[in-house]
């Protein structure tokens, strides 16, 4: 448990993960299972070949036996950068959770040469033991390990027994802001090799984009026994067969057709001998950095990427092909081209899924040491730590091995977040002269000493356009040194932490990206949220997170931030991200509209582009544009129907649209989006007010269709519903964006703070509580019945504090409908910034319909809007808004026109103020109730449906990892004003 070795016993040579026809024999299914809290009460005898262990448990593998339901065996852990244990390398706690597995299973006579028992994945470290004999230690917890078994196994019974410790010297190289889930979690198989067997394959398909010519490179390891061995590719009529291992020699193949994430073109390729025959699928593709290019096939890639845990909300890291690969559909139908594999390799049949549908991958090392940082230091850091060094190495070898053959992978990454030293540096060279052809990344190496990609995580866009300039320089790296960065690729490896509602500024991102030569692009952090499906002691169910399951310390809700949820339903950033990084852009401009291909591959014969124009959010026209085929990296322009003048607002789409059925998407699907208003609604006209005046009757006043309190002022009813409000609301329930302070490893936060956008601390919501933006106090200063009109004045101010809002409502009558000019405005020496400015009202309990004419379909913010378009929507208010992992500001619609609440017969007008026209928010709890839950189940049961009509709402950001709200999206202590009728309908 305390080596600093990679493993012991017979280790095979790590090797590529093929197809064969030899036999296997799959050991996965129900396992014997005995729990201990300490290694040395594990039982002395768990692993002799006669050992009666019908009392023992069952359990499946491959599982985690934390999520098995069983409290006697543990709970998971969660931490992001933090050992759960104390830093002592390589020493472990005492108290190490250790489980005992047992499996009996027969073996035919005929077995082969050699046989070989491979696990892919054990957490942390397992000793193994078959029929009696330890046959060796396997550490490394996500990478495979072949222990040759030959000498033990045996035909008939076999008794295999495994022993699991959670914590191990291992662990210290495995800090990944992940859970702690110890257990089998992938497979278990024995390997039948025949004699004479191919033991490893790499065919390296080459392409040359100048000539369109493929090149196999192949390297075949057999013994000199197990030649001649051919290489067959059928489709490209190739069948090379090498009498030794002296000819081994490259195959032209002729032209072919190259494999890029848009067009993922395989062939099938076979390596066979007289023992064995092996199978491939093979993509044709060159990779190379020049300057600050780097390039597939000769254009420069461009990434839009998501980092990708390996997660399921029941069985933690337990591989589901099916799942996985309606995960990577959904990628697909969110312009998503690109996976970072954080922080280390997953599943094997990962990349036959990638490299089948289409993605641009990194491949990272299973490695992370983060918890050695301390006070900015790395103290005993195991990269630049001596006794580490083996493992190290042995840990990047068996990334490259495994994997090589897969073309989807384009770059290599040595870990993450585990500081830098001379075995980080020896690691790279390893890989440089494995493979000189994939680029190695590895974000730590801030001033590229030893990798080929500069990478950095949640910088803003300035410090980005400062290195592209080459000037400014990161806080971790040598003074001067982005001048000799900028003439290289430069990646986000992790931007836009998506943690609860946010981030925003991602178009800011995509200029960068787009204007900027070194950029390549990034990786949002994350693809997923990872709470795991848990129950409170009552029954109720929810997704845990950190602290939810006992533990003596962890980092709370930091592992849910994903641009889906826990039980994997999307979060409107997915949308926001899909709208933002679109390969096809669609751009209107006047009578035409500009097509832009940004694909890598392929034209754009594939879609359709339909326009349509709606007046006042109804649709009045549709058609299909002629578009021509535009190639990548190509635009064109076309014009558009004219259209009739209309009395109203006039909106014209266009859409991008696929032509036909794909494998990742029906017909239809909606690419990118693009709309331009054609014409405005004409001014209102001023309506007079009716001649009638409020009458003021035992404490209350009657006024058309509704009913105030004739002390307050407030609204108590329309039309016999009941009614709350207006009432000044600065308070936003606080997003972890607002709640979170950016860690100073990730992003230079003095950089940021000089710019204005945030500092180190307080976070947005500390700072607003301090300001007592949730404690408003309201002082009625007049309820004044006038002919034709009521006016009533509030001022709101926090306890303890001068500083003041007055909001004066003007209530009128106009044509019989009730009407509400309404102003606020705020005294002077108000500083920093407000969550919101907004009028509150509530409404009847149990409202589920909303029908809005402004924008939608989802939730949208000054920062994050792309995704948004002007139209009439409809949806159920608990749809209205997200169910984040910790409940939090939700739902806002920018830009409201109208809004209908057909269960109450009330509709809401908005007209500009001033060219302002507020956004909405409808929920069944308000902002202090959803302030107070840590749990979406902890919310209270509803007494209201709470409306917000708010003029202005603060930015996202992406404060709790990475740069705060822009200074154009925060909102400044301002006035605001609305102009709102109430519809009886």
């Amino acid at each position: 448990m305390t080596s600093f070795s990679p493993g012991a016993g017979r280790r095979v040579a790590p090797r590529s993960r093929l197809a064969s026809d030899a036999a296997e024999l799959d050991l996965s299914g129900t396992w014997r299972f005995l729990f201990s809290g300490r290694p040395d009460l594990a039982p002395a005898d768990g692993a002799a070949v006669d050992l009666d262990d019908s009392g023992w448990d069952e359990i499946k593998v491959p599982s985690h036996w934390v999520l098995q339901g069983r409290e006697e065996w543990g709970r998971p852990i969660y931490t992001n950068i933090n050992y759960p244990f104390p830093v002592e390398p390589p020493f472990v706690p005492d108290e190490n959770p250790t489980g005992d597995y047992r499996i009996a299973f027969d073996v035919p006579e005929e077995r082969g040469e050699r046989v070989l028992l491979r696990f892919d994945g054990v957490e942390s470290l397992a000793i193994v033991t078959l029929n009696g004999t330890q046959v060796g230690v396997v550490r490394g917890s996500r990478l495979a390990q072949e222990l040759d078994v030959t000498d033990e196994i045996r035909p008939g019974r076999n008794v295999l027994h495994v022993r699991v410790h959670q914590w191990s010297a291992a662990t210290y190289l495995e800090d990944q802001d992940q859970w702690w889930l110890p257990g089998i979690f992938r497979e278990v198989t024995l390997l039948f090799r025949p004699a004479d067997g191919i033991e490893d394959v790499w065919l390296r398909a080459d392409y040359d984009p100048a000539t369109g010519q493929g090149v196999l490179l192949p390297e075949l390891r057999a013994g000199a026994s197990g030649y001649p061995i051919t290489v067959s590719v059928p489709e490209l009529g190739v069948e090379t067969t090498f009498a030794s291992p002296s000819e081994v020699a490259a195959i032209p193949v002729g032209e072919v057709a190259p494999w890029s994430a848009d067009r993922p073109r395989r062939y099938e390729a076979t390596v066979r001998n007289a023992a064995e025959t092996r199978s491939l699928q093979i993509g044709f593709r060159r990779i190379e950095v020049v300057g600050h290019q780097w390039r597939v096939n000769g254009r420069k890639l461009r990434l839009r990427g998501v980092n990708r845990h390996e997660y399921d909300p029941d069985n933690g890291r337990v591989f589901d092909a099916v799942a996985v690969r309606e995960q990577l559909l959904l990628m697909k139908r969110a312009n998503i081209n690109a996976i970072r594999t954080s922080h280390y390799p997953p599943h094997p049949t990962f990349f036959d899924l990638t490299d089948e549908l289409g993605f641009w991958v990194i491949d990272e090392c299973d490695l992370e040491t983060h918890g050695f940082q301390r006070d900015g230091g790395w103290t005993e850091n195991p990269t630049d730590d001596p006794r580490w060094r083996e493992a190290l190495l042995d840990r990047i070898e068996r990334t490259v091995e495994r994997d090589k053959n897969h073309p989807s992978i384009v770059s290599w990454s040595l870990g993450n977040e585990a500081g830098t030293g001379q075995n980080a540096a020896a690691m790279a060279a390893w890989v440089h002269r494995r493979d000189p052809e994939r680029p190695v990344h590895y974000e730590p190496d801030y001033d590229g000493f030893y990798t080929d990609i500069v990478s950095r995580m949640y910088p803003p866009v300035e410090q980005m356009e400062d290195m592209a300039a080459g000037t400014g320089t990161h806080p971790h790296a040598v003074a001067g040194r982005n001048a000799e960065l900028a003439k290289r690729p430069m990646i986000l490896c992790e931007y836009e932490h998506a943690m609860g509602n946010g981030a925003g500024a991602l178009a800011e991102y995509e200029r960068v990206f787009d204007t900027l030569p070194q950029w390549h692009g990034g990786f949002i952090w994350e693809w997923r949220d990872h709470g795991l499906r848990t129950t409170t002691p009552e029954g109720t169910e929810f997704f845990g997170y950190g602290g939810d399951f006992g533990e003596e310390i962890h980092d709370g809700s930091f592992v849910c931030d994903g641009l889906l949820l826990s039980d994997g339903t999307p979060t409107p950033m997915l949308a926001e991200f899909a709208a933002v990084t679109t390969p096809v852009k669609v751009t209107i401009d006047g009578g035409s509209v500009t097509v832009e291909n940004r694909r890598h591959d392929g034209d754009t014969t594939d879609l359709r582009f339909v326009w349509r124009d709606e007046l006042d959010g109804r649709q009045i026209g549709t058609g299909e544009l002629t578009v021509p085929a535009v190639a990548p990296g190509e635009s064109i322009t076309v014009s558009l129907p004219g259209f009739e003048p209309h009395d109203g607002e006039l909106w014209r789409t266009v859409e991008a649209v696929t032509a036909s059925d794909a494998e990742w998407a029906a017909a239809g699907h909606v690419v990118t989006r693009a709309q331009t208003q054609l014409a405005k609604a004409a001014p209102a006209l001023s309506v007079p007010a009716d001649d009638v005046t409020p009458v003021a009757r035992d404490g209350a006043i009657s006024f058309g269709p509704a009913t105030f309190d004739a002390f307050s002022g407030d609204l108590v009813s329309i039309a016999g519903a009941e009614v709350k409000g207006p009432r000044l609301e600065l308070w936003r329930a606080p997003t972890e964006n607002d709640s979170l302070s950016s860690f100073a490893s990730y992003v230079d936060v003095e950089a940021v703070a000089s710019r204005g956008m945030g500092s180190k601390t307080p976070s947005s919501a500390e700072l607003w509580r301090a300001a007592g933006l949730d404690r408003l106090h309201r002082r009625v200063q007049a309820v004044e019945v006038e002919p034709g009109r009521l006016v009533v004045r509030h001022r709101y101010a926090p306890s303890a504090a001068q500083e003041a809002v007055v909001v004066e409502l003007i209530w009128t009558l106009r044509a019989g409908r009730l009407h509400l000019d309404a102003s606020a405005t705020p005294s002077r020496g108000w500083k920093g910034t407000w969550p919101r400015i907004g009028l509150h009202l509530e409404l009847p309990a149990g409202l589920a319909e909303a029908r809005w004419f402004g924008t939608g379909p989802d939730e949208n913010y000054v920062d994050s809007h792309a995704a948004a378009h002007v139209g009439r929507f409809e949806a159920g208010v608990d749809e209205l808004s997200v169910n984040y992992a910790v409940p939090q500001e939700s739902g806002h619609r920018a830009g409201l026109r109208e809004l209908h609440l057909p269960e109450i017969g009330l509709g809401i007008t908005a007209t500009p103020v001033a060219g302002e026209l507020p956004g909405f928010s409808l929920r069944a709890h308000d902002a202090a109730e959803v302030t107070s839950a840590a749990h979406p189940h902890e919310l209270p049961d509803s007494s209201a449906t709470h409306l917000y009509l708010d003029v202005q709402q603060h930015g996202l950001g992406s404060r709790s990892c990475g740069p705060d709200v822009r200074p154009e999206y925060q909102l400044r202590p301002r006035a605001a004003a609305w102009s709102l009728t109430f519809d009886v309908r």
